[in-house]
């Protein structure tokens, strides 16, 4: 088991040289790191899990706020019910194998996603995770999972036009602020940092409200092969890019 707690949780003072908030990662390419191998895909995924260990870990190191992960979103329902079903046992896994551990390192678990067709027993377990979790600070960890940012943005619009329609709000009064309010991630900053493994160059329906700003790196190691080295590497891109939100550069505006 990944010891979340040890003696290495401070960071030091070059990974700790960052002022990011937020990463958020598409964690792909589970199945074709097992197919390459002659495995199974399920191997791929307890692999995948692994790595979720270990980018934890890494982001408590480099002084990370908030790591969100993407591990199951509102498309995968399409796959064999056999890696749906293993995939929800994976979760299960994962949350009584180290929701102590987790806790010890002072991580707060949320969760983005809808509860609809998700196994009542992984429900509880996330709950009961939430709970006791709910007053650390070191890591907030958010798992996306049963999300789909889509779905996510609908929802928030329909709460909105439902409040208009009962009379409590004026449409007119509907700004940002009010809109993002209503997403699963209302008391979540937006992500600094977006990473998708696995050579891919999409979002896949993921924080596509959230992400306006953020600055995507676009890796070709599969997940399964992540760790704290390619964490690094793309929280250094992220501090040598410029972000300048829609306004001039410096160098611009001198």
């Amino acid at each position: 088991m990944a010891d979340f707690a040890d003696k290495k949780i401070l960071p030091d003072e070059e990974a700790a040289g960052h002022d990011l908030q937020h990463v958020a990662i598409i964690m792909d390419g589970n199945g074709r790191w097992a197919n390459e191998r002659g495995w199974p895909r399920t191997l791929g995924h307890v692999e995948g899990v692994e790595a979720v260990r270990r980018t934890v870990k890494a982001a408590i190191e480099l002084s990370v706020p908030f790591l969100t992960i993407y591990s199951f979103s509102s498309e995968n329902w399409s796959r064999p019910i056999e890696e749906i079903d293993f995939l929800m046992g994976l979760m299960k896994r994962y949350i009584k194998r180290d929701l102590d551990e987790l806790h010890k390192a002072d991580v707060r678990i949320l969760t983005i996603g809808e509860r609809d067709r998700v196994d009542p027993e992984l429900l509880k377990l996330i709950d009961e995770a939430k709970q006791l979790t709910r007053e650390n600070r070191k890591l907030t960890l958010v798992i996306a999972f049963n999300y789909g940012s889509r779905s996510e943005i609908v929802e928030a619009a329909t709460k909105l036009a439902r409040q208009a329609a009962e009379g409590q709000l004026d449409p007119d009064s509907i700004d940002i602020a009010k809109f993002a309010a209503q997403l699963d991630t209302a008391d979540i900053p937006d992500p600094d940092l977006l990473i998708r493994t696995s050579g891919e160059m999409r979002l896949s329906n993921f924080l596509l409200w959230q992400a306006a700003y953020a600055e995507f790196v676009f890796l070709d190691t599969y997940w399964p092969d992540f760790g704290r080295e390619d964490l690094e590497a793309a929280i250094a891109q992220y501090g040598a890019r410029e972000r300048r939100y829609g306004g001039l550069s410096r160098r611009s505006s001198a």
